[in-house]
């Protein structure tokens, strides 16, 4: 009997036409572990799943990978859907996946914690970048969709509670693969052109894919950078999204939101009624002071008895004239005393003491005092004072003092 030969091209044309005819095999849903996951520049996703038992190749088209809320990373356990076919250049086969679950957590779930991880690790979450709010804001722009009924709840407790503001919706989707692009659109349309002094934005309730939008990377970074502060307000109290952790401030609904940005006219009114109630207690204390005070100057001395002052005041001059002569007289006193003393002690000093005790001092032609035998010569005119007048000589003999033996 004579067998058919094929070709390798044949052979796997013939191996995919038996699997793509394999009812089980075109919508297979197979549990594993990723591994080797590889995005290529043209969009598609390569990776593998692995298991104890052994591994499969998979592919996942770049339409299909579009719409993965997550980002597969390897070694993460997932559910892929998808067919199992050859790949005939290859002659190998592989699943060619249409979607992919994270096991034991659904798609969004994962997608929120990965882009939350990834958010706080760039710092968007950072209290230090938090703006406080205005205290009494004039205008507030609302992101909102315009037919919910949590934009009528916002608008109806922001004019009961602060009708000085006014309120300026920004009408958006906030549902649907165009919610995200609209709301951060709009966020940042009202922070450039300051449509508000702060911006609200969210939604009512609903399921996590109800408000998914606000789970966009998009909308928290557009709140990021925001210079007008923003109020999150997605939901009811449990619910949690991105926009919450980058805002400046949370609202745990739509109308709490509308609380937190304004304060109560009725509490304003209370403490204004306060604040006057101060006020007047003040002036009031400080008007009955000045009143004491004028009183007391009004019955003062000076006011009754206006000579009086004066007199006092030329009885504290004479006073001072007297304290004035007796310390210069004591000052006189004092330097005449002083002025003897120093004449004595000069007196004492003086050289005509000395001569009239019956010395004599001796100079020559040209003055100069004779201090020693050396300074003259026999022959030479000398003058000499005494204690009582002088005369004039001529040098006979020269002789030095004797020494003694």
């Amino acid at each position: 009997m004579e067998h058919h030969i094929f070709g390798v091209g044949e052979a796997n044309q013939l191996v995919k036409l038996l699997l793509d005819n394999e009812p089980m095999l075109q919508n297979i849903y197979v549990r594993g572990e990723l591994s080797n996951y590889k995005i290529y520049p043209s969009g598609h996703h390569y990776f593998t799943l692995k298991d104890p038992e052994g591994a499969l190749r998979c592919v996942m088209f770049r339409g299909q990978a579009s719409r993965l809320r997550f980002r597969p990373e390897n070694g993460m356990k997932v559910i892929a859907a998808g067919r199992i076919s050859v790949f005939p250049r290859d002659g190998a086969y592989q699943l060619y996946c249409d979607s992919l679950t994270p096991e034991g957590a659904g798609d969004l779930a994962v997608a929120f914690e990965q882009l939350k991880a990834r958010l706080y690790e760039e710092g968007l979450f950072d209290p230090a970048h938090k703006k406080p709010l205005p205290p009494y804001p004039e205008k507030i722009a609302v992101v909102t969709s315009s037919a919910g009924a949590a934009v009528h709840d916002m608008i109806r407790i922001l004019k009961r509670r602060y009708p000085l503001a006014k309120v300026i919706l920004l009408p958006v989707r906030v549902q649907g693969a165009e919610a995200p692009p609209e709301i951060a659109g709009a966020i940042r349309y009202a922070d450039k052109w300051k449509i508000g002094d702060v911006i609200i934005t969210g939604r009512g309730g609903g399921s996590m894919e109800d408000l998914w939008a606000f789970n966009d990377e998009r909308v928290a970074r557009a709140i990021y950078g925001c210079e007008t502060p923003v109020i999150s307000a997605v939901g009811h109290e449990p619910d949690v999204t991105i926009a919450d952790f980058v805002a400046d401030a949370r609202a745990s609904t739509p109308s709490n939101a509308a609380e937190i940005a304004v304060p109560d006219q009725t509490e304003l009114r209370r403490w204004l009624r306060e604040a006057g109630d101060r006020m007047e207690r003040g002036e009031t204390a400080r008007l009955e002071t000045l009143r004491q005070r004028l009183e007391t100057l009004r019955s003062s001395r000076v006011m009754t008895d206006q000579l009086s002052c004066v007199q006092d005041k030329r009885m504290e001059l004479d006073h001072v004239q007297r304290r004035l002569g007796d310390l210069s007289g004591v000052l006189v006193s004092r330097k005449r005393e002083r002025f003897a003393a120093l004449s004595a002690a000069l007196d004492a000093m003086s050289p005509l003491k000395v001569l009239g005790r019956g010395y004599a001092m001796a100079r020559n032609q040209s003055g100069v005092v004779l201090k020693s035998c050396k300074d003259v010569s026999a022959g030479e005119h000398v003058s000499v004072t005494l204690g009582e007048g002088g005369f004039s000589c001529v040098v006979d003999k020269v002789y030095e003092k004797e020494r003694k033996r």
